[in-house]
């Protein structure tokens, strides 16, 4: 993933690569970050660059983010915004009908494929992040209309991995 890393007055290209679980990998120029990392809470993150233990604290901003390092502040924004998959949200008396990760991770199962029809609650992603593997449920009963992911394959917040149409089947329509 490449994004645009603001300082002072430069620009800066960054390359990520998510490996697995809690590690990564990021390129600036000709530098390269070996990182290490973990959630404290739902803006501060934990890591290890090359070695060094740095704290983060990130903020959500339109078109992207604000991470604060060790007291500077830096903007962050996906370098090809055309080129991340769409996000949807619900409107006013309606259901989400995609499911997205809530952090980013490696989806270890689908099992569910289009056409499938799923009852609200039912597990239709599984995804590891940090060691621990979370299960995606249906937001509402209805058919799988689109599976995005397959197994092995790494996900961003906002992905949206699972669509599922709102809907009631009828007799001998189930499979």
């Amino acid at each position: 993933m490449e994004y645009e890393f603001e300082t002072g007055d430069r620009t800066l290209s960054v390359a990520f690569h998510p490996e697995k679980p809690g590690r990564a990998s990021a390129r600036i120029g000709e530098a390269s970050f070996e990182i290490r990392y973990a959630r404290v809470s739902a803006n501060r993150i934990r890591m290890t660059v090359n070695g060094s233990q740095v704290n983060a604290w990130v903020e959500k901003e339109s078109g992207g983010k604000i991470i604060i390092l060790d007291g500077e502040r830096y903007r962050i924004r996906d370098r090809h915004p055309q080129d991340r998959p769409r996000t949807r949200s619900a409107g006013p008396g309606q259901e989400p009908s995609a499911v997205t990760p809530p952090m980013p991770a490696i989806v270890v199962l689908v099992p569910v494929a289009e056409g499938d029809w799923v009852e609200k609650g039912q597990i239709v992603i599984v995804i590891s992040a940090m060691k621990m593997e979370t299960s995606l449920k249906a937001p509402h009963s209805g058919r799988i209309t689109r599976v995005t992911v397959n197994e092995g394959d790494k996900v961003m917040p906002g992905d949206i991995l699972v669509d599922i149409e709102a809907k009631t089947p009828t007799e001998g329509e189930i499979s």
